[in-house]
């Protein structure tokens, strides 16, 4: 059975690898992200980097729990997104998030990664049958639900 830490350096390597996998969408595909995709993106690098500084440091708890919080935040976002592809008539794109998102310091330093130019409604473009919302909804209830695993097992370095 893996150790907690061993589970965290885990959960932040698929998290990293996610966020490669979007620049590769975006950059080789041309898969604009839109503001809801954006903020999965902060989520998951959220859930990776607290969880490998988590593991790193030797604080999992506190890691496991900052973490946790992000994943959450990235699963009420990833359930936005969701609603809006079901509605068509409600929409997110020109809007004050993103433009909110877009004057974000990461965004104007990093915009290859940060920038929302894409439609809410639009990311209905699929992999393997799933259109890349639902892609991210999946991962990140695997994502919780290994944190949860993580911080209700008993203490195991």
């Amino acid at each position: 059975m893996p150790s907690n830490r061993q589970i965290l350096f885990a959960i932040s390597s698929i998290c990293f690898a996610l966020i490669g996998v979007a620049l590769y969408l975006q950059h080789v595909h041309d898969m604009l992200p839109c503001p809801l995709c954006v903020i999965q993106r902060y989520m998951f690098l959220g859930v990776g980097v607290a969880s490998l500084v988590g593991a790193i440091s030797g604080k999992v708890r506190e890691g496991t729990v900052l973490a946790l919080l992000a994943a959450l935040g990235g699963l009420y976002t990833v359930g936005k997104h969701l609603y809006v592809i079901a509605n068509p008539g409600f929409s997110c794109g020109i809007d004050p998030m993103e433009t909110f998102l877009n004057k974000i310091p990461t965004a104007e330093y990093l915009p290859w990664l940060f920038r929302a130019d894409g439609l809410c409604a639009g990311a209905t473009d699929g992999i393997m049958g799933l259109a890349i919302p639902q892609w991210s909804a999946i991962w990140f209830v695997v994502l919780t639900v290994l944190l949860a695993f993580v911080l209700l097992r008993k203490k195991r370095a």
